[in-house]
């Protein structure tokens, strides 16, 4: 519609191509940082209290967690259980603890909290 309104000779905002410049990131050398990284996002399943023994290395060696609990949701005694034994993990490390939704926790290690306000969209 601004090109059928514009004055003879005028120029249309930003359609200076000239100016333009492309970056094919396929030719872009970006360092290998990934080495260094010594914290990492791990997802794990749960599907009985024992399952947390193969957890807690990854908990102790200062992963951030995200654990899907949705098989023990039938089970409110094992669902306390866990979730009892990941806030024991989260203090050991000093650490937080926040249950996502009903089937998701999630365990951060000392330095990240978690904001437990939800950033929703607007409809």
């Amino acid at each position: 519609m601004a090109t059928i309104l514009k004055k003879k000779g005028e120029k249309i905002r930003g359609s200076d191509t000239s100016k333009r410049r492309f970056i094919d990131l396929n030719d872009v050398k970006i360092p290998e940082y990934i080495e260094d990284l010594k914290t990492t996002v791990k997802v794990a399943e749960i599907y009985k209290y024992e399952d947390l023994l193969q957890l807690s290395d990854f908990v102790y060696n200062g992963n951030i967690m995200l654990i899907d609990c949705k098989a023990l949701s039938n089970d409110e005694v094992s669902l306390k259980r866990v979730t009892e034994e990941l806030k024991s993990m989260g203090k050991d490390i000093n650490g937080d603890v926040a249950a996502l939704n009903k089937d998701f926790l999630i365990l951060t290690p000392k330095g990240i909290s978690i904001d437990r306000n939800k950033i929703r969209g607007y409809y």
